[in-house]
């Protein structure tokens, strides 16, 4: 995505990306690589996933993302004392001198995605140069940055993508070039996604890529939550401060596509029967006795047609779709472009959750966010609540909307692979 419409001013405070000190395990203090890495903090399946996580290795980095306490305060505290506990005991080092880190990411399905980690300056909305493409929740926004000022740490990279041209070719270059040599650490997850990481410390080198990204902007792909935590947390230390910039991993997607995909919902106190009663009239619900693949494969064709969802917690699958126009015209904001108007997710958010279940989406005792659509299913039946699955946004939807400045709705997208948190770190007071 090149900035070359904007003012040269503007257009000069693009990307801005620095070297920093990496904070990383060491291999010899740990179990393996693979155990003490997690999945990003908001893609943990709660508590299920941190248990599983926590039972990994004692020095699993979920301690530090998702500490476990009875007050928010005591959670913090210790996160910190953590770190500084797994600091003073060499379980975690900081890189001898500062760099930008190609970082790889390869499944079996020859899914294969790199990009470059760095801490990148935290920007100003009206700069336009790092674009989100949702809205935040106030209460996440405030607990990442107790979370973040306790620890005085960048806990895990965000993701953003931009797209490359020749202005880029040299960091393109390079990280093809570095991803032939050894590298400094290599591991497999057990979601089946091997990592690789090397460092880059050569002054060329970082030049070249500092040059090249300049002129261009980014969309955020994960962690609208952490930029917006970034952007608090930087108003209140004066500049410069290491608070200036956050932690951020950078893809090429014009060499390396994302995969999107959807975030469902679950609905702890609405059941399924109540849920489906409330749509009649207003949507047409096709119950069907059929497998999760098979249920997601008809939400797919009936979302090609228009707005649709997927709903489960019954043992069933009841597909939506076919809503009453009448009531989307009463309902959904006017004053949006036509491709926010039709998004499922604004017509989920503005119809279903407020006009029809009338549930708070930014109450988590009402509503939680899952990536995992079988997660989702499973805790939906076993609690009683009601899934809510998604089908997914194209990517180029997204895109158009970030540049228009028109945020979705909160957790419309899952795009993809994310970074795995635990292979670098970046500490504040280093």
């Amino acid at each position: 995505m090149n900035t070359a419409g904007h003012s040269e001013a503007t257009a000069h405070r693009g990307l801005e990306l620095t070297p920093f000190r990496g904070l990383r395990y060491d291999p010899d203090r740990v179990g393996s690589l693979a155990a003490v890495t997690s999945p990003p903090y908001d893609v943990v399946v709660r508590p299920d996933g941190l248990h599983h996580l926590e039972a990994a290795d004692p020095y699993n980095i979920v301690r530090l993302i998702l500490p476990q306490a009875a007050t928010p305060s005591a959670r913090n505290e210790q996160a910190a004392d953590t770190l500084r506990r797994w600091l003073s005991e060499g379980v975690l080092t900081t890189d001898p001198e500062p760099g930008l880190y190609v970082y790889e990411q390869r499944d079996g399905g020859g899914m294969l995605q790199r990009g470059i980690i760095g801490a990148l300056r935290v920007s100003d909305p009206a700069e336009q140069v790092v674009l989100p493409h949702e809205d935040v929740m106030p209460h996440i926004v405030a607990d990442r940055a107790d979370l973040m000022r306790a620890t005085s740490a960048n806990l895990e990279p965000l993701l953003l993508t931009y797209r490359g041209d020749e202005a880029t070719a040299a960091t393109a270059d390079l990280i093809e070039r570095t991803a032939e040599l050894p590298p400094l650490l290599a591991t497999t997850t057990e979601d089946g996604f091997h990592h690789r990481l090397w460092s880059v410390t050569s002054p060329e080198d970082l030049a070249a890529v500092q040059t090249g990204l300049v002129r261009h902007q980014a969309l955020i792909a994960d962690g609208h939550h952490r930029w917006a935590t970034y952007r608090r947390l930087r108003t209140e230390h004066p500049s410069p401060s290491p608070w200036d910039h956050g932690l951020v991993l950078l893809v090429d997607t014009a060499r390396y596509p994302l995969r999107v995909r959807a975030i469902h919902r679950l609905l702890h106190d609405l059941p399924v029967g109540e849920a489906v009663a409330a749509l009649k009239g207003r949507f047409r619900v096709r119950r069907l006795e059929v497998p999760l693949p098979e249920a997601l494969d008809a939400l797919g064709g009936a979302a090609r047609a228009g707005n649709a969802f997927l709903l489960a917690g019954d043992g069933a699958f009841h597909l939506v779709d076919d809503p009453d126009p009448d009531l989307l015209a009463r309902t959904i904001p006017a004053d949006r472009p036509e491709a926010w108007r039709t998004l499922d997710a604004t017509v989920l958010h503005a119809t279903l959750l407020e006009h029809v279940w009338r549930i708070p989406e930014d109450s988590p005792a009402h509503i939680a966010y899952i990536h995992d659509t079988a997660a989702t299913v499973e805790k939906a039946e076993r609690d009683g609540g009601t899934a809510v699955l998604m089908h997914p946004v194209r990517e180029e939807v997204v895109r158009d909307l970030a540049r228009q400045g028109v945020t979705m709705p909160r957790k419309s997208t899952s795009f993809g692979p994310k970074p795995a948190t635990g292979l670098v770190l970046r500490a504040l007071d280093l």
